[in-house]
């Protein structure tokens, strides 16, 4: 596992020291060049967090992954630049069905650097963080036109995006503890999103890379692509065209630069309420 070829996998050029500037830097590179992706699970594969595996998933075959595997090799790729990093436990609130997961439902990364401590997340998808957020501060955190706040209690901190234009109410996208943690502690969770009637990534295949000025996502039959407004409190707008089977394959391949090695089984049910809530 070299470093240099993953810098070049996701598009990252000059000086790689750690650095607040190359922090933002690399965490753009990223959600520009990996897609968030859950592919695997239903292609006949399966993942298993082992980060050599991850490396020659994304680096060599260039593929993309969910929050287990881009935001671990992430955090091995800083951890080798010189960062200081600790992986996270967070619990996802489902747009879906309005519950939280489980402990170990989401992976995030804290990073300490330069006297602040900053949530760094490369893997929540379409709705998730366009750069580091700044973990000390309970203020509105601005990231082009999307507004990001933490907020904390006693037992958790609560990231929070806020609703789209100017009077958007705030909404929480996920709560999790500074507690540290390893990447063997995320393994039964990693098995359940791949096997669970419960888990969005069980029931719809799905896809979505960050793309200049917007975001392209795959979902089912669904090929949605977002447009990113100019002006901070500007609406974002998106079209959406339904897909044939047989236009998956050059479509993963042309917009997101995904090839698999299996064919896809297209997923897009309905995710049930858990039977128990967290």
């Amino acid at each position: 596992m070299l470093t240099g070829p993953y810098l070049s996998r996701i598009g990252f050029e000059g000086v790689s020291e750690p650095s607040l500037e190359v922090l933002r830097r690399i965490h753009t590179c990223h959600l520009m060049s990996v897609p968030f992706e859950n592919l695997t699970a239903h292609s006949g594969g399966r993942v298993e967090l082992e980060l050599p595996l991850i490396y020659d998933k994304v680096v060599k075959r260039r593929r993309g992954g969910f929050c287990y595997e881009v935001n671990s090799l992430l955090s091995w790729l800083l951890s080798q630049l010189g960062f200081h990093v600790t992986l996270l436990s967070a619990q996802v609130k489902s747009a879906i069905t309005g519950c939280y997961g489980p402990p170990f439902d989401h992976l995030v990364l804290l990073l300490s650097l330069e006297g602040n401590q900053w949530l760094c997340d490369v893997g929540f998808g379409a709705r998730g963080l366009l750069s580091p957020l700044l973990l000390d501060s309970e203020e509105p955190q601005n990231q082009g036109h999307r507004w990001y706040r933490i907020r904390r209690t006693t037992e958790f901190h609560f990231l929070e995006e806020r609703g789209q234009g100017p009077d958007g109410d705030w909404v929480e996208m996920y709560k999790f503890t500074l507690e540290p943690r390893c990447l063997g502690d995320f393994t039964e969770m990693c098995q359940y999103h791949q096997s669970s009637p419960y888990s969005l990534f069980f029931c719809k295949s799905l896809c979505t890379v960050l793309k200049p000025g917007g975001q392209i996502i795959y979902v089912g039959h669904k090929l949605i692509t977002r447009t990113f407004p100019s002006e901070p409190n500007g609406l974002e707008e998106s079209t959406s065209r339904d897909l044939e089977d047989q236009e998956l394959t050059v479509i993963l391949a042309e917009k997101f630069g995904i090839v698999l090695s299996a064919p896809l089984i297209i997923k897009d049910e309905t995710v049930p309420p858990p039977p128990l809530t967290y």
